[in-house]
């Protein structure tokens, strides 16, 4: 190409930061650039909600204009930013590698609270203009109370700097793009499966009159084609709504380790909804975002009952997410666990780097004998379950599985290559799988102690619910001593080794990615009924 480049950019430093990236990649291959700003509406008018805005692409419809009109060449958008449906005549040519989408959530350091999800106070005001994040962080804190938060980044983080907010939430992206300084703030990242990003959060976009071929076959040597098939999933699950970017609607796909894909979505009717949940896997982006919108239609049947086997608090995640949906829950736990130890030698503890917690009752008998832990120690958690039973406790962990999925042998693996070498103290329940033991390398020193055992009740009744959510194989084992499946009863299994337990019986049965209270709402909700 043989002419100079004018690439379109709004005037905030996250901006410019995105155009210059793509001018950079631009020059990789040869091409020179320049960059013209151009203001939006959304950058002119700071006194509104987004919501409150009129149409879409409040943030791009000037950048888009001076397309039409030839006085650019290119516009670079953050891409959860755009209509999902392009203006007659501009099209998407390229799309970058994206950045991580988690979210962040910035506290003011007097508003911390490690013992609480999030590590945020009580009754704490966040500052976010998005339906999306609101509806989600509320179903995680329903305590919590929302202001509205406008302006470009400095904007918002000084906001936070001047106490007019006890935390704000941005994307991760956007602060890892300028290496914004937070030092001063305590930082909770929140990853995409726990409080779903937007539709193609962390992706910029390049767009260009539909008429320039030569600029659209130039754009493809910078176009990573792999991002752009999983964002292609949200984008439609985004159209099939037609939500824009003030919908509370977040969709996060990816690609998996062995070529498969996974994605999910959560759906609000407004930001005081509690969001319904979908968890989805398939073995291509093919039909994906139909499949996902067809389980969210109005008119598809729920189950009208569940039972699960442990107690169940009415204002927990899955309990406040069941009574939305009028299902009637059955929850009693079908084992009973006593201690196996009552005094814990404090020497052991001093030789260990790190303690793994593979359960919530490893936690709570462990922290009943009143253990000394030394500063230099670290703790491992399997899942959120766990992650927040240690907050109880005041203690953060340094290392969870959230992200990795529902199999223990992955988490373990990832948890060895960590911890290779050192010493780990692994407090467990008596005749426990030993799945995170065996994975450990030899140069790995276990300390490994039995603190607690389960004992399996007798005539534990039959239950008619029409979900049986099973959390221990031990639970698995007390239920059908004397019971069996009625027809249309399905099983969700809580973990790896409670659907061992399930498949010994040859019954089929729904693994939740997670195996905590986000995990089960998504599970029940995916189900099909007839």
């Amino acid at each position: 190409m043989n002419r100079k480049l004018i690439i379109g950019t709004r005037g905030s430093q996250l901006a410019l930061w995105q155009a210059e990236f793509i001018k950079a990649r631009l020059a990789d291959i040869g091409v020179e650039s320049e960059l013209k700003v151009i203001k939006t509406q959304g950058d002119i008018i700071q006194h509104l909600r987004l919501d409150k805005l009129e149409g879409k692409g409040f943030f791009t419809k000037e950048l888009e204009e001076e397309l039409l009109t030839a006085q650019i060449d290119l516009a670079v958008h953050s891409h959860k930013d755009l209509p999902t449906v392009n203006p007659p005549g501009l099209i998407i040519a390229a799309v970058s590698e994206r950045e991580d989408p988690s979210e962040l959530l910035i506290v003011h350091k007097d508003c911390v609270d490690i013992k609480k999800r999030l590590s945020l106070k009580h009754n704490a005001s966040v500052g976010t203009s998005s339906n999306r994040r609101k509806a989600q962080l509320l179903s995680l804190r329903p305590d919590l109370e929302f202001t509205d938060l406008r302006g470009n980044l400095q904007t918002r983080v000084q906001k936070l700097r001047d106490e007019k907010y006890d935390a704000i939430v941005l994307a991760k992206a956007g602060i890892s793009r300028i290496e914004m300084d937070l030092s001063d703030f305590h930082m909770e990242e929140i990853p995409p499966i726990e409080v779903i990003p937007a539709p193609a959060q962390g992706v910029l976009a390049v767009q260009i009159r539909e008429t320039d071929q030569e600029l659209f076959d130039l754009l493809q040597k910078i176009h990573d084609k792999n991002v752009a098939d999983v964002i292609a999933v949200e984008r439609k699950v985004l159209n099939l709504f037609d939500g824009g970017c003030h919908a509370p609607l977040g969709c996060y796909c990816r690609e998996t380790d062995d070529g498969q894909y996974e994605a999910w979505t959560s759906i609000a009717e407004d930001n005081e909804d509690f969001p319904n949940r979908l968890y989805t896997r398939a073995e291509s982006t093919n039909g994906m975002a139909d499949r996902i919108f067809a389980k969210f239609q109005k008119e598809r049947k729920l189950p009208s009952s569940v039972f699960i086997t442990r107690d169940l608090d009415e204002n927990s995640y899955l309990g406040r997410y069941l009574a939305k949906h009028n299902i009637q829950v059955d929850a009693r736990s079908l084992i009973k666990i006593y201690p196996t130890i009552n005094k814990l030698d404090s020497f052991i503890l001093k030789r260990a780097d790190w303690i793994f917690f593979n359960s919530k009752n490893a936690i709570e008998h462990f922290f009943k004998l009143e253990p000394w832990i030394l500063k230099k120690t670290k703790l491992a958690v399997l899942g959120r379950g766990s992650e927040d039973a240690l907050r109880k406790y005041g203690r953060v962990a340094d290392f969870s599985g959230d992200n990795l999925g529902i199999k223990t042998e992955d988490i373990a693996k990832e948890f060895a290559k960590l911890v290779d070498g050192q010493t780990v103290f692994i407090p467990r329940a008596k005749d426990s799988l030993m799945s995170i033991q065996n994975a450990l390398t030899p140069e790995t020193t276990v300390i490994d102690m039995p603190f607690y055992e389960t004992v399996v009740q007798e005539n534990v009744g039959k239950t008619n619910a029409e979900v049986l959510i099973f959390t221990s194989p031990s639970n698995v084992m007390a239920y059908f001593q004397e019971n069996l499946i009625d027809p249309g009863q399905k099983i969700i299994c809580i973990g790896h080794s409670t659907a061992k337990a399930i498949e010994v019986m040859g019954l089929p049965y729904t693994l939740p990615f997670t195996p905590d209270e986000i995990g089960l709402s998504e599970a029940i909700f995916g189900l099909d009924y007839e």
